[in-house]
């Protein structure tokens, strides 16, 4: 499977590194565009502050042009909470894509949005601070209308980027858990 990876707002980590190491390992081809162009954060905060810079406009300038030269081929995107949002809305308006693995994070979905049956999984904390109970029950419910096939896991207790060992809300169980459930997702597709 071919697999962009967008990193999250705390830029391109060894956290986002590992996970695309961990795909490469599972027999994927994996790339992992740097939308901050070097730049990491090592907080929440700094990184949001970084990205408000840029506009949302011009991060997704960069992550199509990171994709364009391998859509082709039919791509499952994939992204870390900003990124997850990223990704999202690139696979919302690219018909060749194969799927959509979203990792901490969800983004808005334009009313125009229509796929075939796109396989969605997504993997958020519960209760997690940037994706509320009642905002995921309205997107679950938008991306069924616009024609995906969505699958949504919640880990209890788990911080909102529990995947990153690098972070305070590193949950190791829950990470686990979510490899294991992506692994047998993108096996699937």
């Amino acid at each position: 499977m071919n697999i962009m990876l967008f990193h999250s707002t705390y830029g391109l980590r060894p956290a986002v590194r590992a996970a695309a190491d961990r795909l490469r390992a599972a027999e994927h081809e994996v790339w992992t565009p740097d939308l901050f162009e070097g730049r990491t954060f090592e907080t929440v905060e700094e990184g949001m502050t970084f990205n408000d810079g840029i506009g949302k406009e011009e991060l997704l300038r960069r992550a199509v042009l990171a994709a364009a030269p391998y859509s082709e081929r039919g791509l499952v995107y994939a992204g870390f909470s900003l990124g997850a949002s990223i990704a999202q809305t690139l696979a919302l308006g690219d018909e060749k894509a194969l799927g959509l693995l979203l990792l901490h994070g969800t983004s808005d979905i334009a009313e125009s949005a229509s796929v075939d049956e796109l396989p969605v999984q997504l993997h958020v904390a519960e209760p997690d601070p940037f994706e509320t109970d009642d905002w995921l029950s309205a997107w679950y419910l938008q991306m069924q209308r616009a024609g995906a096939d969505v699958e949504i896991y919640r880990y209890a207790g788990a911080g909102h980027l529990y995947t990153d060992p690098d972070l305070p809300d590193y949950d190791e169980e829950a990470a686990e858990a979510t490899w294991r459930v992506a692994l047998g997702f993108l096996d699937s597709l």
